[in-house]
């Protein structure tokens, strides 16, 4: 699995690693963040959500262009210092109430450098992890690299929602304070006039364990709660910046193992001349190619990004907040940790090639499974769960699934059956309309969103976390057939003069399919939970469809 790679592939993805944990832990409480400081509405959150991460995929295109101008390098250390100034400026604390209009600018001023630090970081460091396969000592293991390397992007998003949560309990603990999801919206509402039954939230604040909380008149304990809540989720920003510093450190501390990889102008002259070897026609129909298909993957990821938007407020108003046997296990981030750890050392068992390397993972494998069962056996009985803490299981099941997806791909490869990319993109359409489908089953017999301000918010008959969880995994699936070969293909078909180029407007798809997610925020209070489940996954289906019809035309203009 890990053997024959080019060294400098682990630097790339681990620098990679630190700035998705931070980027996703910021992600993980940005939208409940903009109702709870803001007291946004769910459509309104969800467009805000949208807007930036189309930004955050938009700006690739703009990287891409201005690395083939002045390298990839320079790009990349740029991108990670403007990105860590916009963290700081999201994590310094500011009062909605006494200068809404000063905490407003200062957070669209943080993501707008965000977006464009990772414009000129994110798609220019890929590019460089796809130089290293341009050795032809490399070549063949592209498809398998860019599977580890996304693998190593998810093992930093998996840890971000459990980062997010902890900060968020610890902050509001220690003011006498504890988290429930109705509450800000509550507050809101109660500070604004607009609150029909104030005894709602007086039962909430109730509840409260501490005696501060408890005393306050209910205005007072309104804009305590929300300056606390809000002050949690900053210091869930601040993390970035700690992770930025330590994949700066990865970056400088062992750029020798991929150098060579970060072209200059000069060096780019020289691969324009080698791309002579493409005719005019030939360089038209790979980016001809290219572009059918990020048209395709725009409607992917519109459906998988409902994992900040619609998906979250399911978790939070239709899914029980509390779990119990096994399922408790998922909401632990350590025993997933193990687990999906234990996966690559049983892997190790059988792809060894020598006795002692062999009983070294067999040793592993139950070390981690045992410590794994050690923990879950020491967890509370029942759990209280928050609703960003169902963001963890998506990068559990990368990082836990790549080897499997490395080693079935490689077994139909030696058989020559493996399918192109292209097909394993339309496969993976299909795969993602199943998520959706299963959360049609969830919603059978929940009441519509609008419905639910008269029962206080939540659902009074909320679904198991199991389907969820079901969702997150088949979407998964999806992903695997689609990201990481997606990155892969762009790599090896663009042509050398436009791989920045190319990498970005991937990105810009992404960026159109993120902001196309807001549509089922935007629809949530106005249509019943089916329809927009129903909506996702006939687009799925239909983008299936039309990547099929086209698969023919892909491959051919893309054949080595």
């Amino acid at each position: 699995m890990f053997k024959n790679q080019p060294k400098g592939l682990f630097a790339l993805a681990l620098a990679n690693t630190g700035e998705r944990f931070g980027y996703y832990t910021m992600l993980a409480i940005f939208l409940l963040f903009l109702q709870a400081k803001f007291g946004f509405t769910a459509s309104a959150a969800g467009q805000f959500y949208a807007i930036f991460l189309a930004a955050v995929y938009f700006m690739p295109v703009l990287g891409g262009w201005l690395a083939d101008k002045i390298g990839f390098g320079k790009c990349v250390v740029t991108g990670i210092c403007i990105m860590f100034i916009g963290y700081l400026c999201l994590a310094i604390p500011t009062n909605a109430f006494a200068s809404r209009g000063l905490a407003l600018a200062l957070m669209i001023m943080a993501l707008l450098l965000i977006a464009v630090g990772t414009g000129l970081f994110k798609g220019n460091l890929q590019v460089m992890t796809g130089n290293l396969y341009d050795d032809p000592a490399y070549s063949a293991k592209r498809d398998s690299g860019f599977s580890l390397f996304y693998m190593a992007i998810n093992l930093g998003a998996m840890f971000a929602p459990t980062a997010a949560t902890a900060l968020t309990n610890r902050h509001l603990a220690g003011a006498g304070l504890i988290y429930k999801a109705d509450i800000p919206a509550l507050a809101h509402q109660f500070i604004n006039g607009t609150l029909q039954d104030p005894t709602q939230l007086q039962n909430l604040q109730a509840a409260m364990p501490g005696a501060e909380a408890k005393a306050m008149a209910l205005g007072d304990f309104s804009q305590f709660y929300i300056s606390n809540l809000s002050t949690a989720y900053n210091l869930g920003f601040a993390v970035a910046c700690v992770s930025l510093l330590v994949s700066i450190a990865i970056y400088f501390g062992f750029r020798s193992w991929f150098k060579h990889t970060d072209v200059n102008p000069k060096q780019q002259a020289v691969e324009a001349q080698q791309a002579a070897t493409l005719t005019p026609k030939q360089t038209k129909d790979r980016i001809v190619a290219l572009c059918l298909v990020f048209a395709v993957v725009i409607f992917f990821w519109m459906a998988f990004h409902q994992n900040g938007s619609s998906l979250t407020y399911f978790a939070r108003d239709y899914t029980q907040a509390e779990v119990s046997g096994f399922t408790r296990i998922g909401f632990n981030i350590w025993p997933l940790f193990l687990i999906a750890i234990s996966v690559y050392t049983l892997f190790g068992i059988f792809q060894s090639e020598s006795a002692k390397s062999k009983g070294i993972c067999t040793v592993a494998t139950l070390l981690l499974w045992g410590g794994a069962y050690a923990i879950y056996a020491g967890m509370e009985p029942t759990l209280h769960i928050l609703p960003q803490q169902f963001q963890q299981f998506n990068p559990f099941f990368v990082v836990a699934l790549t080897p499997i997806s490395m080693a079935l791909f490689s077994a139909l490869a030696s058989k020559g059956k493996e399918p192109s990319a292209p097909k394993k993109i339309g496969l993976g359409m299909f795969v993602a309309a199943v998520g959706y489908l299963i959360m049609l089953a969830a919603s059978n017999g929940q009441p519509a969103p609008s419905a639910l301000k008269a029962v206080g918010g939540v659902s009074p008959d909320p679904v198991v976390p199991t389907y969820l969880i079901s969702t997150y995994l088949v979407l998964t699936f999806a992903e695997l057939l689609l990201s990481p070969m997606g990155i892969s293909f762009v790599s090896k078909v663009a042509p050398p003069q436009y791989k920045g180029l190319m990498m970005g407007c991937w990105f810009a798809a992404t960026a159109i399919g993120n902001y196309l997610s807001s549509i089922p925020s935007m629809l949530w209070d106005r249509v019943p939970l089916w329809v927009n489940w129903t909506v996702l996954m006939a687009l799925c289906v239909i983008s299936g469809v039309v990547m099929f019809s086209m698969l023919k035309k892909l491959e051919a203009a893309t054949a080595d």
